[in-house]
């Protein structure tokens, strides 16, 4: 078990939370920036010594996300965004490859978001990195099948985390679809990714009934109608 933790305080929190409810004690945990290169390569070297060798899931987890109209957002917040969100799982993607190769059955999963299903107004640059990340999830998973390593997505709505509760401006999709989604209920869809049979994990997740729906919706009804119903549901 990895777990990179983004405060001074961090690593402490983390540990106990992995012994006290899981029982794991042997961990490794620390920082680590994502748009970092060379601390990524350390840390995925240091995890790779130490867990005997190989890399059995990588968890692409990386993300801000500057709310309010695209013009009112600094280009260097714009820019910072693609930075962590896409370029951060780049990173992940192209420094582990070595180590996944050499580990059987090796999955990476990404975290993406539901509005790379639709994009979404208020968070546009944000919404553009996550159809990014699932463009590469589509792509490198029919690539990487060479490898044998299964590559897949989370496509959740908002979940109750620090990101959405800090929120300076809180969308209004927020207000209207309420956050329903708990850390727990991400954990629990990636240790299914990270666990199951090939066979049986979709290229992309959908958490919760809502987010199936909004899949589920933009496949069978006609693009203007889904425009219509984000445009309602956003507040624009």
């Amino acid at each position: 078990v990895v777990q990179l933790a983004l405060h001074d305080h961090g690593a402490g929190l983390a540990r106990a939370v992995l012994q006290e409810r899981f029982g794991v004690e042997n961990c490794i945990i620390g920082k680590l920036d994502t748009t970092d290169v060379d601390a990524y390569k350390a840390a995925l070297e240091a995890f790779w010594n130490a867990s005997g060798l190989q890399l059995n899931v990588l968890f692409n987890n990386a993300g801000i996300a500057p709310v309010d109209d695209f013009e009112k957002i600094t280009l260097d917040r714009h820019y910072r965004t693609i930075d962590v969100n896409l370029k951060g799982v780049i990173n992940g993607f192209h420094l582990a490859l070595p180590y996944l190769i050499r580990t059987p059955d090796a999955r990476v999963i990404s975290m993406c978001s539901a509005s790379g299903i639709y994009g979404a107004p208020g968070l546009s640059v944000y919404s553009a990195t996550k159809f990014a990340v699932r463009g590469l999830t589509e792509s490198l998973n029919v690539e990487w099948d060479r490898h044998g390593i299964r590559v897949m997505d989370i496509m959740p709505l908002f979940v109750n985390t620090p990101m959405v509760r800090q929120f300076e401006f809180p969308p209004q999709t927020v207000k209207n679809m309420g956050v329903r989604l708990t850390a727990e209920d991400i954990a629990a869809v990636v240790w299914k990714g990270a666990t199951r049979p090939g066979w049986m994990t979709p290229v992309h997740f959908y958490p919760g009934i809502q987010t199936f729906l909004m899949h589920l919706l933009t496949k069978i009804t006609p693009s203007f109608l889904n425009r219509i119903a984000v445009k309602k549901l956003s507040g624009y």
